[in-house]
């Protein structure tokens, strides 16, 4: 989910082709990371998904990143819980990893949004996040810091809008789900990080 995240990282670097970055650029996969949040009434959990690949080409706003949802990772628990809940994740009822292994984000626009500031810049960014097949449009905004080449973001997606409607009071009684309901928000926080 937490994958067309990195196309944050190409947006906001797009804005900045005067300061010396390269017009075309990879994601660093490896320091770069996707955590999510998920609630429910009982409480929440909380983990992280691996990003496959991600470039973007400054000069032109266009960017393209693609999150491997079979690395699905729940982070607050462990042993028999863990390995549940992760299954569960990558089930029919959410992911359906076996099926849609991969998720994708397009990159389409990218502006900033106020005056940078001790080597930081915000920006709002928009493009389409494929997930389980589905194309949807979402716009949030990032925070780039130039030095380290490093863009951080907080948001939230509404999984219903991909499919994932596994016990949610807009689509089963909350009545009847009770301690068993699962919002529709999810938490995403990125930290992206260019070579």
């Amino acid at each position: 989910m937490k994958i067309f995240m990195n196309t944050l990282l190409g947006a906001a670097l797009l804005a900045l082709p005067a300061m010396g970055f390269a017009a075309k650029m990879d994601v660093d996969t490896k320091k770069s990371s996707i955590g999510w949040v998920g609630k429910k009434v009982t409480g929440q959990h909380n983990g992280i998904l691996k990003l496959k690949s991600g470039t973007f080409n400054l000069a032109e706003g266009k960017g393209t990143f693609v999150m491997d949802m079979k690395s699905i990772d729940t982070k607050d628990l462990s042993g028999d819980t863990k390995k549940k809940l992760d299954g569960h994740l990558k089930s029919d009822d959410f992911f359906n990893v076996k099926k849609y292994p991969e998720a994708k984000f397009v990159l389409e626009s990218v502006k900033p949004e106020g005056a940078a500031k001790d080597g930081k810049q915000k920006y709002k960014m928009t493009g389409e996040l494929t997930i389980k097949g589905i194309g949807k449009k979402i716009s949030f905004t990032g925070e780039y810091q130039a030095a380290k080449k490093m863009l951080a973001a907080d948001f939230k997606i509404n999984r219903t809008e991909w499919d994932i409607k596994y016990n949610s009071g807009k689509f089963f009684d909350p009545a009847k789900l009770a301690d068993k309901l699962i919002y529709d928000d999810i938490d995403i926080q990125l930290s992206l990080v260019g070579k």
